[in-house]
């Protein structure tokens, strides 16, 4: 099965702005705005898993790390704060992503996933 995708609200639990941490819960056991449900005691995650802007693989921002809680599954993720030498079209897109998370602008979270078992629902979802 391709890849896919889980959207839901992010939900922000605390922003760390030194640092620049953000935990918050990043998928529920609810059917999101596509109809499928991410099952959190059904998902494995690796040990360094990239928090890319837009799914796009070519601009990672940071990394995350997934926890399940009742809520659903918990992210910690540490986006890359610029530095001097960093070149400067890299620095304004992590800027305008922190930016952009911290003010509100972006509310949600897209978790990438590929299924070992699936169901199709009744509303169309998996």
């Amino acid at each position: 099965m391709t890849l896919k995708r889980a959207c839901s609200l992010l939900t922000v639990k605390s922003f760390s702005e030194d640092e620049r941490v953000i935990t918050g819960i990043a998928s529920t056991p609810s059917p999101d705005r596509d109809g499928d449900i991410l099952e959190p005691e059904g998902a494995e995650f690796g040990s360094a898993i990239p928090f890319l802007w837009q799914h796009d693989h070519s601009r990672p921002v940071g990394q995350c790390t997934v926890r399940r809680v009742s809520e659903g599954l918990e992210i910690t993720a540490t986006l890359v704060k610029p530095v001097p030498d960093m070149p400067s079209q890299l620095a304004a897109r992590l800027d305008e992503v922190w930016a952009a998370i911290k003010t509100g602008l972006v509310r949600g979270l897209s978790v990438g996933f590929r299924p070992h078992e699936y169901t199709f629902l009744d509303g169309g979802g998996l």
